[in-house]
Parts: C-alpha cells; sequence; structure tokens
C-alpha cells in the first residue's frame, strides 16, 4: 500500500463518517472522529481490540500525536501497521474469499464477547497479510445494544455468502461481478443466476433466495428499523448459521489449461532445474524486497524468490491454478506469497467512486522486480499484442525484470500456432531485444541448457 501523492487522503475510505485514512509523508495515518470517539474507546478499553490483534484477526495500530487532517471534527489520530500489498475480492480465489468471510465472521462473534458488533462487513475491509486474512477497518466497531438486529447482514451476504454460492454451485469466473457490483452481489441477481436445487439447501434458501425477495418487498418502503428486536441468542444464531453455510461451500478445480501446465512442458528434468538455478541466480544479483511474478502458474519460481525472505505476489488468470497455489501455501505454511487472479490483457482497472476508491494494478506498483517466465509468447501470439507494447507495459510496473523468450521453433510455441495463421513476422528473438531494450537495459542473458529458451536480467532505463 503506498500513497498516489504526499498528504492526500485515501480515496476509499470517503465513505465512513467515523473517520478517514490518509497519507502524509510517506506515512499512513487514520483519523478518529469525534462522532466515533465513543465507541472507539469501549474498542480499546474493553479488551476486544488487544484481543483481535493477538488472534491475528485486526491489524495493529499506534496512538500518534500528529496533527490532524481536519482538527474541527478529529478526536485522535493513530498510525495502523502497513498491509504488504492491497488486493480485493475479484482478484482471490475461491478459497481467499472464503477464509476472507470466516475471518469476518470470527471478528463479530469475538466482538459480541466484548460488547460490540460490526456495522459494516465490506469483503473490502479484509486483506492478507503473512498469508493471512486479517481485518483492516478500526472504525467497523460499534457498541452493541441488546435487542438490537445486525445492520451488517445484508452486506455479509452480498459481498461473501452470495458470491461464493455463484463460485461454488455455478461458475467461479464469477467472482468478477464484485468489478460491476462494487457493494457486492446483488441477491436478487444472484438468486436468478443460482440453480434451483439451491433452494432445497436450508442456508441458501434462507440467506440468498428469502432474503432477496425480502428486499425486494420492502424495497421503496419505510422501514422502521430500530423497532424491530433480536435477542442476542438469535442474534448469534444469526452468525452460526452464515459461519455453517460459508464452511460448507465447495469449489473442487478441475483440470484446466494452466493448472497442469507443468505436466506437459519441453523442459527436460534438467532444464528445469537449470531454469530455477538462473532464476535464483538473477534474484540474489538485484536483491529486491518485492517480487511480481506475472503468470505465475501455481507459483514455482514464486517459490524460488518467497524462500529467499521476497515478499511475492503470485498473479495468474487461471482459477484453478490460483486455488491450488494458495491451498499449498496455506498447508505449507508459506507466509511470503500472495497468489492473486490477473488477466493482463484485462488488468484490474480503477473502479469505484471517480474511479479512485479501488487501484488498478499499475497504481499499487511498481514492483521491485518482475519474474515473467514462458509469458511473452502467450501475449504475443496468443493475444496479438505487440512486443514494443509488451515493453511499455512491463516498464510501468517494475524496476527490475527477469524474462524469458521463447522462440517460434519452441514445441509450445508450435502448439499456439497450430490453430491459426502466422502473422508475427516481428516475433524474434532480436525484435525481442530490440523493442524491450527500449524500456530496459540488459544486464545478462542465459541459455536454458537442453532448450532454446533465454533469460535475460533487465533493469529499467532512467527517464
Amino acid at each position: 500500500m503506498k500513497p498516489l501523492k504526499t498528504s492526500e487522503e485515501v480515496a476509499s475510505s470517503f465513505r465512513d463518517p467515523s473517520g478517514f485514512l490518509f497519507w502524509r509523508h510517506g506515512s499512513l495515518y487514520r483519523q478518529v472522529n469525534l462522532s466515533y470517539q465513543e465507541d472507539y474507546e469501549h474498542l480499546m478499553n474493553s479488551g476486544l481490540y488487544e484481543a483481535l490483534v493477538a488472534d491475528g484477526l485486526l491489524v495493529a495500530h499506534e496512538e500518534v500525536s500528529e496533527e490532524a487532517a481536519r482538527p474541527a471534527v478529529s478526536y485522535k489520530l493513530i498510525r495502523p501497521q502497513l498491509v504488504p500489498f492491497i488486493s480485493y475480492p475479484y482478484e482471490w480465489s475461491f478459497s481467499q474469499l472464503k477464509d476472507a468471510a470466516l475471518a469476518t465472521l470470527r471478528v463479530q462473534k469475538k466482538s459480541l464477547d466484548f460488547g460490540m458488533t460490526l456495522k459494516d462487513c465490506s469483503a473490502y475491509n479484509i486483506q492478507f497479510a503473512g498469508g493471512k486474512p486479517v481485518f483492516i477497518d478500526t472504525l467497523s466497531f460499534e457498541k452493541y445494544i441488546e435487542g438490537q438486529t445486525w445492520v451488517a447482514y445484508r452486506q455479509f451476504c452480498q459481498h461473501f455468502l452470495a458470491p461464493l454460492a455463484l463460485m461454488a454451485y455455478k461458475d467461479v469466473r464469477l467472482n468478477q461481478l464484485f468489478r460491476v457490483h462494487i457493494d457486492g452481489v446483488p441477491l436478487d441477481l444472484a438468486g436468478s443466476l443460482l440453480p434451483l436445487r439451491t433452494r432445497a439447501v436450508f442456508s441458501l434458501a434462507t440467506h440468498v433466495h428469502l432474503h432477496s425477495r425480502s428486499q425486494k418487498h420492502f424495497a421503496g418502503k419505510a422501514v422502521n428499523v430500530k423497532g424491530r428486536k433480536m435477542s442476542r441468542l438469535s442474534f448469534m444464531g444469526l452468525v452460526d448459521s452464515l459461519e455453517s453455510a460459508v464452511k460448507r461451500l465447495k469449489w473442487r478445480p478441475g483440470g484446466t489449461e494452466w493448472a497442469e501446465y507443468y505436466d506437459d512442458t519441453n523442459y527436460t528434468p534438467d532444464s528445469f532445474q537449470h531454469k530455477k538455478q538462473i532464476v535464483g541466480e538473477f534474484l540474489d544479483s538485484i536483491k529486491p524486497d518485492n517480487v511480481w511474478d506475472l503468470g505465475a502458474n501455481v507459483g514455482v519460481f514464486s517459490h524460488i524468490a518467497a524462500e529467499k525472505g521476497i515478499e511475492t505476489i503470485s498473479f495468474d488468470i487461471d482459477h484453478a491454478a490460483v486455488e491450488k497455489n494458495y491451498t499449498d501455501c496455506v498447508s505449507n505454511g508459506q507466509n511470503r506469497i500472495l497468489p492473486l487472479l490477473l488477466d493482463l490483457t484485462n488488468p484490474s482497472p480503477d473502479i469505484g467512486w471517480a474511479n479512485q476508491e479501488r487501484m488498478s494494478i499499475v497504481e499499487r506498483g511498481p514492483a521491485d522486480a518482475v519474474l515473467a517466465l514462458a509469458l511473452v509468447h502467450h501475449l504475443a501470439i496468443s493475444n496479438n499484442v505487440p512486443l514494443s507494447r509488451i515493453g511499455e507495459f512491463l516498464s510501468r510496473i517494475c524496476r527490475s525484470l527477469i524474462i524469458e523468450f521463447v522462440p517460434k521453433s519452441d514445441s509450445q510455441v508450435q502448439r499456439l500456432l497450430s490453430t491459426r495463421e502466422d502473422v508475427f513476422p516481428d516475433y524474434t528473438q532480436e525484435a525481442f531485444e530490440t523493442e524491450l531494450g527500449s524500456y530496459f537495459s540488459t544486464e545478462t542473458s542465459v541459455r536454458i541448457g537442453g532448450s532454446e529458451r533465454t533469460i535475460y536480467l533487465m533493469r529499467k532505463r532512467e527517464t
């Protein structure tokens, strides 16, 4: 997470009257407004804050004596611990969204133990740090009043339960609805897309289908929310019901083009080992603090970077590959890799109010180093992206580049050309070096043993 400009409010935090985030001289602060004083004091004095931080469920912060961004309405200023990389629900795999949902419910259950509740359950309040989901909005808590309903119920269903159900029962790619519906998937839309058999699943019938009908019934009508009552036991039962519903949802990735990529390559074992050795040596040479691995598949080369202590974002277009990468990282305790979904031909854009609430992938860079291994031929030949455009894009997102060139004679490129006319006379190693050379200087290159592929170590040219 980084500032776009010095001393600027974070564009995604303007909706909350309780406070907001802002950058000043490279540090991130959260202003707590006077209107939130009572709830903030309860959060801090009840023991809830310490309990959540100790459980790794809430990002830690420190109170600071700095000038507020808006002094007239300020109660306190805090400096939250930075999250290494900001990601969004439309970039998460099924299990990431599921884990985020369960973490949110754990926060809610723990809050009730200390006399508080969540007033909103946006999926954007969750980020991944150290390989685990963590709640980042310190101002989302309010004092629990006996008999109150859960005001965040609808939002939880729209941000977590409905999209997870769609991914599990219909198509895993439907998580991309988050890019269109920034406040979660509307329940009437989810209900219309889910198979009829989900109406026989009690949790989905209750929390999606009937919930949607209730919303439609009361739409446009004046509803006295304060007049509704829910006992504490019923409140806890609702949260338990949602937790059970989420836990029951499963998605089993099948064989896809990329999830089984390494089972079908033209590398010999020695060639593949040599490729890993080259990448490791190049990383040792540049010593980056962070790496973006583009087209990472299941993260084989991401692990090389992570094992060197480098924070690594492992991007791939394939849901099955990202799912496998994430679940393997969780199983193995690998906390330096964050697997994310990314279509490089249509990367995450600026969206939300004034196109500023959610950052594009470019805005979240540049990375110290990018791995672009066995990637260029897919962009150039499968997607008709000229080498010059590839070079320009890469120069916008990294300072150093470890990139592989796969010539036309390679069997993988021949496979891509087998179903289409070869209209790529400029796809040559010489043209690759020339076009990339407009943006990067080549420090060294090494031919992978037993193949015609070459890996380059490049540095971005100073402008």
